[in-house]
């Protein structure tokens, strides 16, 4: 009787430990119709597009901001000036655009007119001049040189009297055609180069792309970044999915498309997900997916959209979706 006394309670505890290994032993074999996983959000990352100091982050990390949220802003002194230089160059284009549509005023038409007849004045009198000193040395009374002087002269006035109707022709035939397409091309130019300008600085201003979470601050107010540095991270809103290994038995059964039930760690509620995307590419488990007996197992990445009841729950959180 002392004997059995001692007896029972080793069998009652052989048993139980008889019955939890079973137990350890089934629940490994169904982990394989168990995908795990954890929460993520889609990020959108926001870059400088210059190397310009930061002078203000109007929005703390954390903070729910919607599109259009001036996020990071950068110096802007170097390009405000560079468009206004562009701005002066186009007012200075489309005067002298415009000058060439009007052509001469009537004012410089009759300021040639009046230098043209100045010219020919002149010249009537050095002909005049010209051909009493010829008359004269024909007598043998003048010499050779005044007579070299008189027509040098009288040439002279007449070259001047030529220049003089030249561009009063020119002021009334107007501009030419090609000339006022030259300025067109080149006014064009500077205000496409503008616009480019003007982009610059508006992308001096890091805005929010999409309504969500603002997740990082890369850099701090004062620092001066790089062109291509990321700025800002944001957490895509409506964009939560479970990001989930699925072993290899289960993969023919999924395709994007498929609804599987999700499980979060904390969460009472199971949520309806459904598979947005899955790798066609295998690879090995991760660490918190390994169990003794699947360490070699192969997993495919999927991502399991949640549904819009589990918005609110926080990114990193445990998940495990179950499989077919």
């Amino acid at each position: 009787m002392g004997k059995l006394k001692i007896l029972l309670p080793l069998l009652v505890l052989g048993l139980l430990a008889y019955g939890g290994f079973r137990a350890f032993e089934n629940k490994s074999a169904n982990d394989v119709r168990v995908a795990l996983g954890t929460l993520e959000r889609d990020r959108v990352t926001l870059s400088a597009t210059s190397p310009e100091i930061i002078t203000s982050q109007p929005v703390a990390q954390g903070t729910h901001v919607e599109a259009g949220t001036l996020l990071v802003q950068l110096d802007t002194t170097l390009q405000q000036a560079t468009i206004r230089k562009l701005e002066a160059d186009i007012a200075q284009q489309e005067a002298n655009l415009a000058k060439l549509h009007h052509g001469a005023r009537n004012e410089e038409i009759r300021s040639a007119v009046a230098r043209a007849d100045t010219a020919r004045i002149t010249l009537a009198e050095s002909q005049r001049n010209y051909d009493r000193i010829d008359a004269v040395a024909k007598q043998q009374l003048a010499s050779r040189a005044d007579m070299e002087t008189a027509a040098s002269r009288r040439d002279g006035d007449q070259s001047r009297l030529q220049d003089a109707d030249a561009q009063l022709a020119l002021l009334k035939a107007g501009t030419r055609s090609e000339d006022i397409m030259q300025a067109e091309a080149q006014l064009a130019s500077t205000r496409a180069l503008l616009a480019t300008e003007q982009q610059k600085l508006a992308n001096l201003s890091v805005t929010a792309t999409v309504s969500g979470i603002l997740d990082t601050l890369s850099w701090k107010t004062g620092e001066r970044v790089s062109a291509g540095a990321q700025v800002a991270v944001l957490l895509v809103d409506n964009a939560l999915y479970a990001r989930v290994y699925i072993p290899e038995p289960s993969r023919a059964a999924i395709n994007p498309g498929t609804k599987l039930p999700v499980h979060v760690d904390g969460a009472s509620a199971v949520y309806q997900g459904t598979v947005r995307w899955i790798s066609r590419e295998p690879a090995f488990t991760p660490y918190y997916a390994l169990n003794g007996s699947e360490r070699s197992r192969l997993v495919y990445l999927a991502e399991v959209t949640m549904p819009a009841e589990a918005g609110n729950l926080p990114a990193g959180l445990p998940a495990q979706v179950e499989l077919p």
